[in-house]
């Protein structure tokens, strides 16, 4: 019995030693385990930092979000582009320029461009769109003019054309700017002249006078009571002589606020002064008779000339007296026809100061456009005059407006609806070389 219970208490000793040392040793391999584990997710911590840290070097390197693929390419394509003008910056520079223009207005709303409106199309958005397409100005420039520093010599209206219209920006001075510009533009638009000039020019404000034509049928001046719907109406000396005694009327300096809309008579902005008006000598287009007025001004408010041209047809065929003309310098509202805009063409703008102050130093060419006097009137009689006599020739414009005369009230001005329509329809471009 003693030993029996001697060889118990040895037994349990033993079981309990042999716990604790398993204890002991299941810890011991618990804490072997845990360190290799922190060691391995130590590395694998360490590995991705690193990744970490060199996607954050890349992203402010580059200004990009590297995290997915598509912003990678994003910012290799944009970094590309950088690049690619960067270049272009340093290769080409940027210069102050002016290119001649040349175009027939039908079927365009005008000269200006309405930024953000597909609905008006304009001269000048076929022209950018040629100079982006070209290389001589960045995208980004043709949707903010102000970015190349744009500016019109004169913003013409709906349908009217011109042959020497000049507009002023900076650009890139590509090789054969002249080619690869028409090269984007349709035919019925061209630049016919390119030159250098100093930094701070504006085309709009260094312009000293403009001229314009108005092209029309010479059966406008027959008398009211003659009937020459045919076309054979030809232009007398005597009536011609008496047209341009007329026309010298408006020479000089005067009060034009009765030949525009929303002007007032002590609007000093309405006193405009002529150099010159002036009507040639008759031709044959098409069977019918045409002539051309010129008239030189230092700068026309919106519907100047037309209404000048208008109130001198209305004295030649009899529905009114000389007198109107000096009225109309008066203060009292005039009610003053508007002639037709489609025989309307911007001839030429003058820089006489300009080219007396840079044009001969050496740097700098007048801007007198002499060397392209044949394209320009190439380009009159292959696309302006042309498309004048023949739309006058299908729709009859000047025959419609003639007959709309004898209900004209020349004695006082429709100060409510006429007057409002017309503001509505083009606005007012005073100082702009407008009609």
């Amino acid at each position: 019995m003693i030993k029996l219970r001697l060889f118990l208490s040895t037994f349990s000793s033993t079981r309990v030693s042999i716990g604790v040392n398993n204890k002991r040793w299941s810890d011991k391999c618990k804490e072997l385990h845990g360190f290799q584990t922190s060691s391995k997710m130590s590395g694998e911590q360490h590995l991705g930092n690193r990744a970490t840290e060199s996607k954050e070097m890349l992203k402010r390197a580059t200004g990009t979000d590297w995290t997915t693929g598509n912003a990678a390419a994003h910012g290799e394509k944009r970094q590309k582009v950088n690049e690619d003008e960067s270049q272009k910056e340093q290769k080409l520079k940027k210069r102050k320029v002016v290119l001649l223009m040349a175009y027939s207005g039908k079927g365009y709303h005008g000269m200006q461009r309405n930024v953000g409106s597909s609905q008006f199309k304009t001269i000048e958005d076929e022209l950018v769109t040629a100079l982006v397409k070209s290389g001589c100005i960045p995208e980004n420039h043709g949707q903010d003019m102000k970015k190349m520093s744009f500016q019109r010599c004169a913003r013409t209206d709906k349908g009217v054309s011109a042959a020497g219209q000049v507009v002023s920006l900076k650009c890139w001075m590509i090789d054969d700017i002249l080619g690869k510009v028409n090269t984007h533009l349709p035919a019925q638009i061209r630049i016919l002249g390119f030159r250098r000039v100093t930094g701070g020019f504006n085309s709009k404000n260094n312009c000293d006078a403009r001229t314009y034509s108005y092209l029309l049928p010479t059966v406008a001046f027959a008398s009211k009571d003659q009937d020459h719907l045919d076309g054979s109406y030809r232009l007398g000396k005597g009536t011609l002589y008496r047209v341009n005694e007329l026309l010298s009327c408006y020479r000089g300096s005067h009060n034009f606020h009765n030949f525009t809309s929303q002007k007032g008579p002590q609007d000093p902005s309405a006193r405009r002064h002529i150099m010159e008006m002036v009507c040639k000598e008759p031709f044959i287009r098409n069977g019918a008779e045409f002539t051309v007025i010129k008239v030189k001004g230092q700068s026309f408010m919106m519907h100047q000339i037309r209404k000048m041209v208008g109130l001198v047809i209305a004295i030649a065929k009899g529905y009114i007296g000389e007198d109107v003309l000096e009225r109309s310098w008066g203060e009292k509202k005039v009610d003053i026809p508007k002639a037709p805009g489609l025989g309307l063409v911007l001839e030429q703008v003058h820089f006489d100061w300009y080219n007396r102050r840079y044009g001969a130093d050496g740097i700098h060419e007048p801007l007198d456009w002499s060397q392209e006097a044949e394209e320009i009137a190439a380009f009159k009689e292959e696309h302006i005059y042309p498309t004048i006599v023949q739309t006058e020739q299908e729709e009859k414009s000047m025959l419609s407006w003639m007959a709309t005369l004898p209900k004209h009230n020349f004695e006082s001005s429709a100060s409510g609806a006429n007057s409002g329509r017309d503001a509505f329809q083009d606005g007012d471009e005073s100082g702009n070389g407008s009609d």
